[in-house]
């Protein structure tokens, strides 16, 4: 008999809706918090406080999955330290396990996968597998129906992080995921509410306008980078990018850096971008921007270079050449370019338009679920959908699961070096790197242990 634990969720409802929807189904649930977060948008029955450590977990995973007879496991973002031992116990104990996200085909849609996601994503690479995979399923609605405001997200990040914080002393011995100190991460957004955002200057393109690529920033606290990407900080990435792009491209070309929305300016990314084009000397031919209509730079675009970014797909559906630097679900033969990054910027690989839309309908019909975590029917539709899938057995169906992840081996690798954080002047605690699923860095101070009382000091000499 099917019996689903629930492990952390999105910082929504969604999670205890889902729930609703398989209990409505007679399947039984379980819930285990980690912090008063997790036990603040739980609010229902069916739940356990684990106070003990990350290293005890995986002992009391098993003994709780005998003991429940708990057939299937539920979690939000699969490199969490918490899910990454949940999925090596799984495993072990044939458990069938699940990894859900916001959805490779935004805005409305997300992602459930068997097992694992990115680098460790069991969705086919092959385009001839990938073609028949098409061919089995519906064309996906793409149309946007459940949108939710920026307002919505970034609240309740706010509310859970902020919750989990401080309802430490209920759960003394929990590991936080987050690559900043929550409070740091917040103060931070003070000085940008109060200064001039870097954005695409007026007649930035025009008809005699050169060549523009578009490098398309995601955020160093994001797993996509932290456990999907060579990169142990996106500094390396931007060095590797700028220098090829001085060596390799046309002449009157121009690189538009693009951060990404949601980032807190803690790294400094305009002062490191353009330290590291006056460093290649082509400071004059690379722009930095913090805001910019996304979809009218892709049309103006020459190529894309992200890392795996669902930006890619974007640039992909707009016919924009695009490259990856990491793991990304849709690096395939046939979409994006795989001939390296200094032989892209004359000779992009083109787009089969065919393969793109057969990879779109399999992706949306084997791993992607309409709805959305916070539009009150987009829930309802999601945790309906995901209900049937887990229980009909038909995730990643179908067949859209090879068996050894095809994208564990990187395919461009450069050489990590140690950098020390703008900011703090520490070094990364922990990433996890190709061959080993952690690598623990040198014994100093996590981010997250910075007093916060002394951020006014650190930002004072960083903010322009």
């Amino acid at each position: 008999m099917t019996k689903v634990l629930f492990l952390q969720g999105p910082p929504s409802s969604f999670w205890r809706q889902l729930a609703d929807a398989f209990e409505a189904q007679g399947i039984g649930t379980k819930r285990v918090n980690f912090s008063f977060g997790d036990l603040l948008y739980w609010r229902k029955g069916g739940a356990i406080n684990y106070r003990g450590t990350l290293r005890a977990w995986p002992r009391y995973l098993t003994e709780l999955i005998r003991r429940e007879g708990i057939t299937d496991i539920l979690y939000y973002a699969d490199r969490l330290p918490y899910h990454r031992l949940a999925a090596r116990v799984g495993r072990k104990l044939g458990v069938r396990c699940y990894a859900v996200e916001f959805g490779y085909l935004r805005p409305d849609w997300i992602t459930l996968e068997r097992d694992g996601m990115g680098r460790f994503s069991h969705f086919p690479n092959d385009p001839e597998h990938i073609r028949r995979i098409a061919a089995k399923v519906e064309a996906p609605d793409m149309v946007p129906h459940y949108a939710h405001t920026f307002n919505q997200e970034a609240t309740n990040e706010v509310v859970y992080n902020l919750a989990s914080y401080f309802g430490r002393p209920l759960f003394p011995f929990y590991k936080s995921d987050k690559y900043y100190d929550p409070l740091l991460d917040y103060l931070s957004w003070l000085p940008r509410m109060t200064r001039r955002r870097h954005r695409l200057p007026e007649n930035f393109f025009s008809d005699d306008s050169p060549s523009t690529y578009l490098l398309a920033l995601q955020l160093q606290s994001d797993y996509q980078i932290r456990g999907n990407s060579p990169y142990r900080h996106l500094s390396q990435m931007l060095d590797q990018v700028i220098q090829s792009f001085a060596r390799y491209a046309p002449d009157r070309s121009r690189l538009l850096v693009k951060q990404h929305p949601l980032d807190n300016d803690l790294e400094a990314w305009s002062k490191v971008v353009m330290e590291t084009a006056a460093k290649y000397r082509v400071r004059d031919r690379v722009v930095f921007i913090e805001e910019g209509e996304l979809g009218g730079i892709l049309k103006r675009s020459a190529g894309v270079v992200v890392v795996n970014s669902t930006t890619g797909i974007q640039s992909l559906r707009a016919n924009v050449p695009t490259i990856t630097l990491g793991a990304a679900v849709y690096d395939i033969s046939g979409l994006t370019h795989q001939g390296g990054i200094d032989s892209f910027w004359r000779h992009p690989e083109p787009i089969d338009k065919n393969l793109l839309a057969d990879f779109i309908s399999a992706l949306a019909g084997a791993i992607q679920i309409k709805g959305n975590f916070y539009h009150p029917e987009g829930r309802r539709l999601a945790a309906e959908t995901i209900a049937a899938r887990v229980m009909g057995q038909l995730v990643n169906e179908p067949d859209a699961y090879v068996a050894v992840p095809p994208r564990l081996a990187w395919k461009r690798l450069p050489v990590p070096q140690e950098r020390r954080h703008p900011i703090t002047g520490l070094l990364p605690t922990s990433i996890d790197l190709p061959g080993k699923e952690m690598l623990v860095g040198p014994s100093e101070p996590a981010l997250s242990t910075i007093r916060v009382g002394e951020v006014s000091d650190r930002l004072s000499g960083k903010f322009r």
